[in-house]
Formats: structure tokens, C-alpha cells, sequence
């Protein structure tokens, strides 16, 4: 993943009394959770506390980080189409 380009899309740091915790590190922490289906606590360690990944995910939905995000690494290359995570199934009519 493109850190740089990433980077440039987040919120800047708000001035706090502690230490922020890294945003790619964060960032690495939610795309866990979200691709492998875990429990929030159950997070690995080396990607932060699982609270603030669940925060800042919130936070950063909120502020339309996301979207930006997207918009952004779908325009690095030409595609038809760009999916985050889906299934596509086809519908099949029951009977009725």
C-alpha cells in the first residue's frame, strides 16, 4: 500500500497532551480487522490498541476520510471498476 499517498489524505494531528498513535500503523490495524472478520479485541498488538483503531475508524468515516482514500487509489491506475471488499452472488428468484 501507498503510505505516502495515504498519508496525505488523513487528518492532521490535533494538538494533544499525549502522543498520538502512528496512523499507518493504525490504519494497518482496521484493514486487519475488517479483512480477516476478527473481534476488535482480538486485534494484534503490533498495530496498537484496538480502541483507538475503533475510534479513528469511526472518526475518519465521519470526516469522509475514507471515500477520499478510495477515490485517490482508484485514480493511481486505470479500472473498470473498484471494490473495497464485496461478494457479488447472483440473485436467484424463489418461488413464491
Amino acid at each position: 500500500m501507498e503510505g505516502g499517498i495515504i498519508k496525505n489524505f488523513l487528518p492532521p494531528k490535533s494538538r494533544v497532551v499525549r502522543p498520538r498513535a502512528d496512523d499507518m500503523m493504525v490504519l494497518n490495524g482496521i484493514l486487519y480487522v475488517l479483512s480477516t472478520g476478527c473481534r476488535w479485541m482480538d486485534m494484534p498488538l503490533k498495530y496498537g490498541l484496538y480502541k483507538t483503531a475503533w475510534r479513528r475508524l469511526k472518526k475518519w468515516s465521519d470526516e469522509v476520510v475514507w471515500y477520499r482514500i478510495l477515490k485517490v487509489l482508484a485514480s493511481v491506475r486505470s479500472h473498470d471498476r473498484v471494490a473495497v471488499d464485496s461478494s457479488t452472488i447472483e440473485a436467484k428468484r424463489g418461488e413464491s
